[in-house]
């Protein structure tokens, strides 16, 4: 039975080793975020999960991908009728149809999960 004000779930066995290997093996640099054990990892990863949806579920209607080419996303914008092309330039991302570095085509860009991966590894950060 959990403490008062939680909550728990049931997973497969192998669900849960897989996000124990990750946690495990990140454990130094989640300490940084301020995640210092397994449920906080679980609920971190959960929230996450639900921003990057929440943006995917905005703006996927209005923008899709078309194609990922080394360091740049190409988008359509179906309000605007024009194709958005997302680059990298100096370690950042880059829109050129905006000319910003902070627009919802960046935004539509880090909630799609592969291209979130590959920025994520390169250390490029959303700019909130």
């Amino acid at each position: 039975m959990p403490k008062a004000g939680f909550k728990s779930i049931t997973i497969s066995e192998s669900v849960y080793d897989k996000f124990y290997d990750v946690f495990q093996k990140n454990k130094d640099e989640l300490s940084m975020k301020g995640v210092n054990s397994f449920a906080g990892y679980i609920t971190y990863m959960l929230e996450d999960k639900m921003q990057k949806d929440k943006t995917f579920a905005r703006y996927a209607p209005k923008l899709e991908k078309i194609s990922v080419d080394g360091d740049r996303v190409i988008i359509k914008d179906n309000i605007k009728n024009r194709i958005a092309e997302v680059a990298i330039q100096r370690g950042e991302l880059y829109c050129q149809l905006c000319e910003q570095k902070n627009c919802f085509h960046i935004g539509f860009v880090f909630s799609l999960p592969d291209v979130y991966e590959i920025l994520n590894s390169r250390g490029i950060k959303h700019p909130r």
